[in-house]
């Protein structure tokens, strides 16, 4: 699976767009099939031969971070899943992906 087509890498807005909205729209998960870790992608842009994504991460915490194309793709092998981009993920608002993220959870 290809984690980031050229498609939505054009669709993204660019980093720091949103800086200052209380509600961010997420527009990208990516998620490990066979962990718990979950990258949902608020902005992004190509950077130093990268492409770079701000977004919220849930993992061992939950928190606004950076993180690169290169190392979700990295992922993978030695009796791990590779990471996967959500393809029925549905865009919107960050109050209601993160609930409807936790909901699904039973959090």
């Amino acid at each position: 699976m290809e984690l980031l087509p050229a498609d939505l890498r054009a669709s993204l807005p660019a980093l720091y767009s949103q800086e200052g909205n209380p509600d961010p729209r997420v527009h990208l998960k990516f998620f490990t099939p066979d962990s718990d870790w979950t990258w949902f992608v608020t902005e992004g842009e190509a950077r130093e031969g990268d492409f770079l994504f701000f977004g919220f991460v849930c993992g061992f915490d939950e928190e606004w971070g950076y993180f690169v194309l290169s190392e979700l793709a990295s992922v993978g092998g030695g009796g791990r899943l590779p990471i996967e981009r959500d393809l029925h993920f549905r865009p919107g608002p960050f109050t209601k992906v993160i609930a409807r993220y936790r909901k699904e959870r039973g959090q």
